[in-house]
């Protein structure tokens, strides 16, 4: 008897409602940093890429672009919904699990992920995994967040608030094996792996409240909304207030810092 896959389950999963919103303000976001680098790594005409994760493919069509039509882009997601719109012949659109399923070794020049390793369990195991897909002397950037680093402190920054339900939310995340600091340790891992020219930047943004930053932390919010309250740490009234707070232009608030490592398999 054959065993049925199983779809790994993260904490923002994209099936879920609030999706479209959250890949909106990552975009907005992220999206100009994140060619900045791919473009700095020299991503060229012919070059064969893997970006896991790719989300509603906005840095997969990035890549399409630059690597021609003698080049391949593979975009991958364990939920592909999104993706379905991508329509370049040098494109392939895979289903796919990082930690299980099958992947080529020794095959492309580029592997990129942003905000795909610190929801993983198993993020050692998927790194190494990526590693072994580049071909010698090929590129890795990997983009994660990390939260705790850089919070919102109102001591500091007056104007700057804090909301009890981003805190209880970040806990809820924490205890479903999501590694808010991944992005700030990410250059020792890969040092201590072997790999070659790492380096690393982090960015951050102070946002307003109506902003697109605002609707991605709505969008997460609303997503684990059940869970919050299960937590018995916050009332369904502190909750409301705290939404209703992101609407608001007096609202000031930190991303989290999005930390890009590169580097190359010797």
């Amino acid at each position: 008897m054959s065993r049925q896959k199983q779809t790994p389950k993260y904490v923002f999963d994209n099936a879920g409602d609030q999706t479209t919103d959250r890949f909106a303000g990552l975009e907005h976001y992220f999206d100009a940093g994140t060619f900045r680098h791919l473009d700095t790594l020299g991503v060229a005409p012919g070059w064969r890429c893997l970006e896991i994760g790719g989300g509603s493919g906005s840095v997969a069509r990035w890549l399409s672009e630059r690597v021609g039509a003698q080049g391949q882009v593979i975009v991958t997601d364990i939920n592909t919904r999104f993706l379905t719109h991508l329509s370049a012949p040098n494109i392939e659109v895979r289903e796919h699990d990082i930690v299980n399923d099958d992947l080529e070794e020794d095959h492309y020049d580029l592997s990129h992920t942003r905000l795909v390793l610190v929801h993983i369990p198993e993020r050692e195991r998927a790194i190494d995994r990526i590693i072994s897909a580049l071909r010698p002397g090929g590129l890795i950037l990997f983009e994660e967040f990390d939260v705790l680093s850089m919070m919102p402190d109102p001591q500091i920054s007056p104007s700057e608030t804090m909301l009890k339900t981003i805190t209880v939310l970040w806990r809820v995340m924490r205890e479903s094996g999501v590694d808010q600091r991944h992005g700030r340790l990410l250059a020792g891992i890969l040092e201590g792996k072997g790999m070659e020219n790492v380096a690393a930047e982090g960015r951050v943004f102070r946002i307003k409240g109506g902003s697109p930053w605002a609707h991605v932390l709505r969008a997460n919010c609303e997503q684990m909304h059940d869970r919050i309250i299960a937590s018995g740490d916050l009332t369904e009234d502190e909750f409301q207030a705290d939404i209703q707070s992101l609407d608001d232009p007096k609202f000031v608030m930190l991303t989290a810092v999005l930390w890009a490592v590169s580097a190359r398999r010797p």
